[in-house]
């Protein structure tokens, strides 16, 4: 059932990204000659107007055709034949659409909860050893970590993490004051008989209100959105290799880890949420990578053929920007590929 549903979620990202392009570009009187769901041999198709309808059989990916996308044209509804403008908002209602949906299921995952743990220091053990006058204090809201945004009471562990040794920048609201606690040793001890040594402080618990429920799950959306930066940031250093990348199989496959694990069937289902809600915003964000064959490098290369004709007052050959998509094209299968067949064999490894 997890893998059904993990299914599921992937198809109706897809669905709601290939929405985006379709709305966009009839609203922008571009032609959409198919849209399509899923890939490979039609098994259910449509004509409505000018536009093909059709579901396909392979439960990967989607489509929508539009006249003149990547080739030339005497069509003055063709892609190509559209202003510029018309044209990078089709190219962005598709990751906008992702966005949007990550939003609006973060929502839908947080509007159940009845409280939140936060980010406020509720009480400190004897022996803490990163508790005093000159440490953390009782009141004390972390806001930042070694300069990242400490939006929910999980990033203080994510972000502590990230950084080798003990000593990090730690920034506190203190009674309404904002106090720096610079190069300060974040030092964990054993309590009793315990065998794992811990901090020795505990996070408060507040009730969820309306409000605070949208902000909660705002702050999950910007979190989300830190992650795909991080993750890029640690793969462009070398922190992250390929070796960390997970494709539609393994996100599937930690999807049903996730929802294994919860406690009961309601808080399995609202973490595959989640999880969907993570992807959406991840897609959202990785498709805008100015990088060819995704959208991101459509519109680099539709600003910069704008300025070139706008320059030159020549047209620039659509063919060039086709193969130069094309290639991309290729290269990106070849990744999803190779992560592909790195998933199968960690599953069956495992």
């Amino acid at each position: 059932m997890t893998i059904i549903f993990a299914i599921l979620i992937f198809s109706f990202l897809i669905f709601i990204h290939e929405l985006g392009h379709f709305i966009a570009a009839k609203r922008s009187g571009v032609q959409v000659n198919e849209f399509s769901m899923f890939m490979g041999p039609a098994i259910w198709k449509k004509q409505k107007g000018e536009t093909l309808y059709s579901i396909r059989c392979i439960p990967i990916g989607g489509f929508c055709a539009m006249e003149g996308e990547d080739s030339d044209t005497d069509n003055p509804r063709s892609f190509q034949k559209a202003v510029w403008w018309k044209r990078m908002i089709i190219l962005i209602a598709g990751s906008a659409m992702n966005f949007i949906a990550g939003v609006l299921i973060m929502v839908i995952v947080f509007l159940p909860a009845q409280q939140f743990i936060v980010p406020t220091i509720a009480s400190v053990e004897e022996g803490c050893l990163v508790a005093g006058p000159n440490g953390l204090q009782v009141g004390d809201t972390i806001l930042e970590i070694d300069g990242e945004q400490v939006y929910v009471q999980s990033d203080v562990t994510t972000i502590l993490s990230l950084k080798s040794g003990d000593v990090h920048d730690i920034v506190v609201d203190r009674g309404g004051q904002r106090v720096e606690l610079n190069d300060f040793e974040m030092k964990k001890t054993l309590f009793g008989n315990e065998e794992t040594p811990r901090y020795g402080f505990s996070f408060s618990i507040v009730d969820a209100t309306l409000s605070s429920k949208l902000d909660y799950a705002w702050k999950n959306v910007l979190n989300s959105c830190r992650m795909v930066r991080m993750s890029l940031q640690m793969l462009v250093s070398g922190e992250a290799s390929l070796n960390d990348m997970s494709g539609p199989v393994g996100i599937m496959g930690q999807m049903s880890d996730v929802a294994e694990q919860s406690e009961t069937w309601v808080d399995g289902l609202l973490n595959m949420l989640y999880f969907g809600g993570f992807i959406a915003i991840n897609l959202a964000i990785m498709n805008m990578l100015p990088i060819p064959a995704l959208d991101g490098g459509r519109v680099l290369a539709l600003l910069v053929t704008t300025a070139i004709v706008k320059i030159t007052k020549k047209p620039v050959n659509p063919k060039i920007e086709g193969y130069i998509h094309a290639g991309g094209m290729v290269l990106l299968l070849i990744l999803m590929a190779v992560i592909m067949f790195k998933d199968i064999f960690t599953i069956f490894k495992g």
